[in-house]
């Protein structure tokens, strides 16, 4: 029996680069459907029949990508990734911060492209894949912050705190190596499901995200560290006794990180 095509929206007004998206994604078990202009791709994407919308900047009409990615996110979360034919960090970094979950610059490989897509649907594929482990799941808690892997929901001082899917594994990995530093590149492969290239800056906005998402914590320690020129350390809190550079004992802890499974 075939399997199920995974619906793919293309917002772009290169229909060329459409067709050859279409062609090259149908043997690769992806459904492409297309728009050329903003406001017909809104209402596509407004349907809830795609698992991801491909969104490029560059848009006629009147409605370039970002203000497509600001409707779509203001009554949707299917995945969004961006395309860009700038050579400038600024397009990509708006376009994180607006809530598109990649981006990738133009011109590009189908192939990388593909691959792109594939790992943002793993990570937005999470929840029901884990729907079914619930009773194997896991929870970390690192001062009032609580992290429930099986139910996919953070809290803060006992109230949730709603951040997207990539926000989340950014999250998990941070406290389950909570006191310890974790690389710009491990971040990435974690959480991004791709190697660090150079100007890549996409784990940064997304920390910078998810900064302002947690908020001041409750003490004097910034919650997420920068490490200059390695990458970011989740903090413990002063009053847990550890000391953050040093070794941290496994039990009742992962990595500094309070757990129960």
């Amino acid at each position: 029996m075939a399997q199920p095509m995974e619906p793919v929206l293309v917002i772009d007004d290169d229909r060329d680069l459409c067709d050859l998206l279409a062609e090259y994604f149908k043997p690769e078990g992806f459904a492409v459907e297309t728009a050329w202009d903003g406001r017909t791709g809104i209402k596509k994407a407004m349907t809830g029949k795609h698992s991801i919308v491909v969104l490029d900047v560059m848009l006629p009409g009147g409605q370039d990508g970002f203000a497509v990615l600001r409707q779509i996110r203001a009554h949707a979360d299917v995945p969004v990734l961006m395309l860009t034919a700038r050579g400038d960090d600024i397009d990509r970094i708006i376009g994180l911060e607006l809530g598109a979950d990649d981006y990738l610059s133009k011109p590009f490989n189908p192939r990388e492209l593909l691959a792109r897509i594939r790992a943002v649907l793993r990570r937005s594929n999470v929840p029901a894949r884990e729907s079914s482990r619930v009773a194997s799941s896991v929870r970390y808690r690192v001062g009032d912050v609580e992290l429930d892997t099986g139910t996919r929901t953070v809290n803060r001082a006992g109230r949730p705190v709603d951040l997207t899917s990539v926000e989340f594994s950014l999250l998990e990995v941070l406290l389950l190596h909570a006191g310890r530093t974790v690389t710009r590149e491990d971040l990435t492969a974690a959480v991004l499901g791709r190697h660090l290239t150079p100007y890549d800056r996409s784990i940064d906005v997304h920390v910078s995200k998810l900064r302002k998402k947690l908020g001041q914590g409750p003490g004097p320690v910034e919650r997420i560290r920068s490490i200059r020129g390695v990458g970011y350390m989740y903090a413990l809190p002063v009053s847990s006794g550890h000391d953050p550079a040093a070794p941290h004992e496994k039990g009742g802890e992962r990595d500094g990180a309070r757990v129960e499974e």
